[in-house]
């Protein structure tokens, strides 16, 4: 099955940095406000999801959510979370490492969106 996130190996690495620091982890796709739009990365529970949030997925066994609005505009797309050197969001917990998450992206194939489709029915 086709995942709608996955993660890099650099991505996941600074997970299990983060987590061995901060115990469980939670991330949701920001839309725009204050940090742009980058994946920010949360102890787990620390930022309340509502009923617009919904379970994109997961990433080193952490939740990642997306606002429904947003997810409309990406449905198309699998996130490619990966991480680069410099400050992130001033919420996300990677920032005082020097490290920030940054979502990529490419489009779903036909075969793939097909299967995306079929399991959301």
């Amino acid at each position: 099955m086709v995942e709608r996130v996955t993660a890099t190996d650099a991505a996941l690495e600074l997970i299990d940095k983060l987590k061995d620091k901060h115990g469980p982890l939670m991330f949701h796709q920001s839309g725009g406000c204050c940090d742009g739009s980058s994946p920010m990365c949360y102890p787990d529970g620390d930022l309340m999801i509502g009923k617009q949030d919904i379970l994109l997925g997961e990433i080193g066994s952490s939740p990642f959510y997306i606002n429904k609005k947003q997810y409309e505009y990406w449905k198309h797309t699998q996130l490619i979370i990966d991480v680069v050197d410099g400050r992130g969001g001033m919420f996300s917990l990677e920032g005082v490492e020097g490290k920030r998450f940054l979502s990529r992206s490419r489009a779903f194939t036909k075969e793939e969106a097909a299967e995306l489709q079929s399991a959301d029915q």
